[in-house]
């Protein structure tokens, strides 16, 4: 059964957990990849490593969108393989939470998206050939107290993604949404020595999210659970 073929990789939304495990999974497997984030200060060690190309983009902005996917194209021809995983919140009790902040937050989470994914599929169109993958959590699917702004933002992601499925799929452009249901390890957080496997590793998440593009398109999966095997649910 034939797998899908992918050439080169956007990833936006850029930082040293998963974006950067997906950045180095997508070189290993011979794709050119490029990585974009507001802030790109810290990234030219990752881009070293995979030989991706950095930009700078506000995910929010409508003009830095378009003028990244533009950058991209002119420099490696347009992406079939477009990852959001940009999101932004405020914490806070709802009463309490400043409105501006508030929509801010969604225009990272869920109005980004949008543009990114508008973007990506305008060029995947005409070849009906593409993957488009966002990044949920668990607020997408139960809101949780003094998080309203996060869980707005990840539930309308999530409404995107199955909107956006069954609109782009049957035009051969494989639209994935992934419930990243609890913390991921990092540096800054490392896993309990009471408690291992109790946080997701990047590197497994991004191998779920490789699993899932070579799926054969008879067997399309619009959206994949992940969560630590300890995790009580």
């Amino acid at each position: 059964m034939d797998k899908p073929k992918y050439r080169s990789a956007l990833i936006v939304g850029t930082g040293p957990g998963l974006s950067a495990s997906l950045a180095r999974l997508f070189a290993q497997n011979g794709l050119a990849v490029a990585i974009a984030a507001r802030q790109t200060d810290k990234l030219a060690a990752l881009a070293s490593e995979t030989g991706a190309a950095v930009h700078k983009c506000n995910a929010a902005d409508p003009n830095d969108v378009a003028a990244l996917f533009a950058a991209v194209e002119a420099r490696s021809g347009a992406p079939d393989v477009v990852v959001y995983n940009a999101s932004a919140r405020v914490r806070g009790a709802l009463v309490d939470l400043a409105p501006e902040d508030v929509k801010r937050a969604i225009e990272i989470s869920a109005f980004g998206a949008f543009l990114v994914s508008q973007q990506a599929a305008r060029r995947m169109l005409p070849n009906n050939h593409g993957a488009i993958l966002l990044s949920g959590a668990t607020a997408g699917v139960k809101g949780f107290a003094l998080s309203a702004t996060f869980a707005m933002g990840k539930f309308a992601l999530r409404g995107l993604a199955q909107s956006m499925a069954r609109e782009l799929s049957p035009k051969g452009i494989h639209v994935a949404h992934f419930v990243i249901d609890g913390g991921i390890r990092s540096a800054a957080r490392p896993v309990p020595t009471d408690n291992p496997d109790s946080l997701l590793d990047p590197d497994a998440i991004a191998e779920t999210y490789w699993a899932t593009m070579q799926q054969h398109r008879s067997a399309w999966s619009w959206e994949v659970e992940v969560r630590p095997w300890v995790e009580k649910f």
